[in-house]
């Protein structure tokens, strides 16, 4: 995405969006992380932490599309989770950009099971 103006050109680089994105999905309720795409992305990524991780963004001049790949604690309502992420990922790219998003996607890749849960609701033993 780039800015034309009289005195030069402003590019801000698909990666600079990512962060912003990862950002806000991560500070979102509900979400106990990010996840990859597919199992070959996320072995990678599991020997290279990265801010990044779970977020894909396409710029066409200047549209913005966002894809994110998401895991959701158990228990809470994934649509209302999912609706939340969209909201708060389109305002904070919106704001720092001054463009406008033309979609988020959320993909829910798992859901988080936490030992609580997986006990029958009785805290897990030490």
């Amino acid at each position: 995405m780039s800015d034309l103006q009289d005195r030069g050109r402003v590019e801000v680089s698909p990666n600079a969006v990512a962060t912003i994105a990862n950002h806000a999905v991560l500070n979102s309720y509900g979400v106990v992380g990010m996840s990859s795409k597919n199992l070959v992305n996320g072995l990678a990524q599991v020997l290279r932490p990265d801010s990044k991780r779970g977020v894909e963004v396409q710029i066409d001049e200047d549209q913005i599309v966002v894809d994110l790949y998401v895991v959701i604690e158990y228990g809470v309502r994934v649509a209302t989770v999912a609706r939340n992420i969209i909201s708060s990922v389109k305002f904070s790219v919106e704001k720092a950009m001054g463009v406008p998003l033309t979609s988020v996607n959320v993909h829910v890749q798992g859901l988080h099971v936490s030992a609580e849960e997986r006990q029958g609701g009785r805290p897990a033993r030490r």
